[in-house]
């Protein structure tokens, strides 16, 4: 197995203690930045393992699955911790879950036909927000609340855009051959 699969399973693995010191006492009032840090280093390894999966050329078909779902993964429980603890509306976060399931679908019926829907810049901005809203909202310092609120606003129209650009973009996809 090599370094950048290694890395996805990390990022998958970290989502346990990352929950658990969200969700729990442990940790005490030191819980909520072990949480923010695990979010954080997590994240990177996202950067991190894509980098060097393609300067290595050391992409794999694993790798093509899996990274991409330690992602979601990591995200969404992310953002259902959030629910669970009062800082984001739950209909936002089923918005988000929801383009998440509906691209992954779109995915898996172009793999079908032999296509591969590259993600968009689009796709990019829109995960860029949403690991910015959790952040700050994980960290939840009240004179930043109004910037918090402006990123969750921007990342579910962010969320919604990239959608309609991937179905757009990709509609082609959807029909069946005459």
């Amino acid at each position: 197995m090599n370094l950048p699969n290694k890395l996805t399973i990390l990022r998958m693995v970290m989502i346990v203690p990352f929950v658990v010191f969200m969700l729990t006492p442990l940790g005490g009032t030191a819980g909520k930045w072990i949480a923010l840090a695990l979010f954080v280093i997590a994240s990177l390894t996202d950067l991190l393992d894509g980098k060097i999966a393609r300067k290595y050329n050391l992409v794999t078909t694993f790798g093509k699955f899996m990274d991409p779902l330690a992602d979601k993964l990591l995200v969404c429980a992310a953002m259902i911790c959030l629910v669970e603890t009062g800082r984001i509306p739950s209909w936002i976060v089923i918005v988000i879950i929801s383009r998440e399931f509906i691209i992954s679908g779109f995915r898996l019926v172009a793999s079908d036909k032999g296509v591969v829907i590259a993600a968009s810049y689009w796709g990019k901005f829109k995960t860029t927000f949403q690991m910015v809203m959790i952040v700050l909202m994980i960290a939840d310092i009240p004179q930043l609340a109004l910037l918090t609120n402006i990123i969750m606003w921007a990342a579910l129209i962010l969320t919604v855009v990239s959608l309609l650009d991937y179905l757009v973009k990709n509609k082609d996809v959807m029909k069946d051959p005459a």
